[in-house]
């Protein structure tokens, strides 16, 4: 398999993990606070990935690569799982995902500010097509959308592609796994005591499911899915590979319907549908 391949293979690997991040995160914001819950789950990763660099002897991160992970850590660490937390508190995951048809965008936009990329003009006709069907499926919803919970995500969008793209660029030289371990690592002395001094004072209401969600986007959305996810846009491109953020609408529906019985209305559907016929065109425009 050649380098580009590997690279859309791995990025696809990693967008199917995170397409189940913001129905975990419902699941587990319904019990948890949403600040603990992102410390929590920073602070477990971050344990698990520290264990991960000990045990395969990596080197230490140079100096000039900790602003770098600083970035990623800000990003995709702290950034976007507290800002999707506190959107879940006023949205629906259903009505969140779509918004998750903008991060490619995002994405590519600071690869070409962080990453030096070039796309051509016709990618980013359609990934502005995307990310305009997003806009007006959200304006569209009306009173039965909140204005607070789509700002939020709209900001954990724009932190969360700035993080892929400093992350992408990173793992050329730094590895996948190791980036986001490292990133975890940095972290963990800020996450670690933050989780122990908001934890629930009684864990008695806390359900099944919320315990389930915690693990979920502790393991994979924090650690495993981004294991695959750097990879990928190391090896493919920043801006090509973050087109496959696009299809993770329609899996995401899918496991609010299937776990969270939440309805899924036609309109999500159809805007869903519409921005991944977008990374088609994009995709072929990349480079």
């Amino acid at each position: 398999m050649d380098k580009t391949a590997s690279g859309w293979v791995n990025g696809f690997l990693g967008m199917l993990i995170f397409s189940g991040s913001l129905p975990a995160t419902r699941a587990a914001v319904a019990a948890f606070d949403p600040v603990f819950l992102t410390v929590a789950r920073a602070g477990i990763a971050g344990l698990l990935a520290l264990a991960l660099l000990l045990v395969f002897r990596q080197k230490r991160p140079g100096r000039g690569d900790m602003i770098s992970l600083a970035v990623v850590a800000c990003g995709v660490v702290i950034g976007f799982p507290l800002l999707t937390a506190l959107a879940l508190k006023h949205v629906t995951s259903a009505h969140s995902i779509v918004f998750i048809a903008l991060l490619p965008l995002s994405t590519a936009i600071f690869g070409v500010i962080r990453g030096g990329e070039r796309p051509r003009p016709a990618f980013w006709l359609f990934s502005c097509l995307g990310g305009a069907l997003v806009a007006g499926f959200a304006l569209a919803q009306g009173p039965g959308a909140s204005p607070v919970g789509d700002l939020l995500m709209i900001a954990a969008i724009v932190v969360c592609g700035l993080g892929y793209a400093e992350g992408g660029r990173l793992s050329r030289t730094l590895g996948g796994w190791q980036v986001i371990s490292w990133a975890l690592v940095l972290s963990l002395p800020i996450m670690a005591p933050l989780a122990l001094i908001v934890m629930p004072s009684s864990w008695a209401d806390v359900g099944q499911s919320a315990w389930i969600g915690l693990g979920y986007v502790s393991l994979f959305s924090m650690l495993i899915g981004f294991m695959f996810w750097y990879r990928g846009l190391a090896l493919g491109g920043i801006a090509a590979v973050g087109q496959l953020q696009l299809l993770q609408p329609f899996f995401g529906l899918v496991l609010a319907a299937t776990l969270l019985h939440e309805s899924v209305a036609w309109s999500m559907i159809a805007v869903a549908t519409a921005v991944v016929l977008c990374v088609v065109g994009a995709k072929r425009f990349a480079r």
